[in-house]
């Protein structure tokens, strides 16, 4: 099968940083499936690894977390789809990733492809989507219904690739007031079409733009960029046994014990926890993607495509490592065929 690879931890720019080369097909066992992988799309975490994790010598590391395709084998331990399925999925960080012809993915991990999605609309969401799912319903305790409560979220770094599926969540399936950040007038009209209630500039004080706004604080918080660089000023505005989840990775430790006098409670979200510690709940993705294919398809969720990159090559995709490592990035780069 064609896949795309990498054997040393290079800067985008070498020549040798992705290569496009040949790999044996992968077989079904246990409860894979054998995926033919139709689309994908580029995430911070696949340019991450490519800098951060070598394969082992002479080994090659196959790179993608987020692909659309179609099954061609199942393993025998199978239940919950079959040959010929359209699927969408973001995989196990810890196995080959989508940039290949072929992929194996365990079934639990796996969701059925919105019908009204292309493949690379399609691959465009389900690793943001099961983060701002797990982030909400999961890590901070929303439960979903419309029944008003008076509480209300901050989506910090809303108009990104969670931000923008984090949203739509928030304000359509719960009766949160959603306050979203961005800094930029195109990326504060992004917000507002999403559906959030209120935006505001992360750039300018928080509690003087939520006073704008007529918020005195905040119920919850979803720190979604440069935490360490807001965590003062999301301790100062969320309000008293209120809940803060982040999802990235913070440069400088952040010093939690401003969060203790208003016992607020810390909550981390790793999309790839269940599948990297084999959970009891695994199949709990599965059932998410299925939910969120069905709110595709009503129109309640739409996709977050930016830019189209052509098909899978490792000309393409080290286009899209640049460009993602740029930080320039808007809405999600897909590729789609080989």
């Amino acid at each position: 099968m064609k896949a795309v690879a990498y054997q040393k931890n290079l800067p985008i720019d070498d020549p040798a940083a992705l290569q496009d080369i040949e790999l044996p097909d992968p077989v079904a066992i246990g409860r894979d499936l054998l995926v033919e992988v139709k689309g994908i799309s580029v995430n911070p975490v696949d340019y991450k690894i490519r800098q951060g994790r070598q394969p082992a010598a002479g080994q090659w590391g196959v790179l993608g977390w987020d692909a659309a395709g179609i099954v061609r084998a199942v393993g025998p331990e199978v239940t919950l789809f079959k040959p010929g399925d359209r699927v969408w999925y973001a995989g196990d960080i810890t196995r080959p990733g989508s940039n290949a012809e072929l992929q194996l993915v365990d079934e639990r991990i796996v969701g059925h492809m919105p019908a009204r999605l292309g493949f690379a609309e399609a691959a465009a969401l389900p690793l943001t989507a099961i983060t701002a799912w797990e982030l909400l319903f999961d890590r901070l305790g929303v439960a979903p219904g419309k029944r008003p409560t008076g509480a209300s979220l901050l989506i910090v770094g809303a108009a990104g690739g969670v931000g923008s599926i984090l949203t739509q969540l928030a304000s359509r399936l719960t009766p949160l007031t959603v306050i979203g950040t961005a800094s930029r007038p195109e990326t504060q009209a992004w917000v507002r079409e999403l559906g959030a209630h209120h935006v505001i500039n992360h750039s300018r004080p928080f509690a003087e733009e939520l006073q704008g706004i007529g918020l005195k604080n905040v119920t919850l918080v979803a720190s979604l960029n440069d935490s360490e660089g807001h965590f003062a000023q999301i301790a100062e505005v969320i309000a008293p046994q209120g809940r803060f989840a982040l999802i990235d990775d913070p440069v400088a430790p952040l010093d939690i014990i401003k969060l203790k006098g208003k016992s607020i409670s810390l909550h981390w979200e790793l999309m790839f926890t269940r599948s990297l510690f084999q959970t009891d709940d695994m199949i709990a993705q599965h059932r998410l993607l299925d939910e969120v294919a069905a709110l595709v398809d009503e129109g309640v969720i739409r996709t977050t495509v930016g830019e189209r990159f052509g098909t899978v090559s490792a000309t393409n995709l080290k286009r899209a490592h640049a460009l993602l490592e740029s930080g320039k990035a808007r809405g999600k780069i897909v590729l789609e065929g080989f």
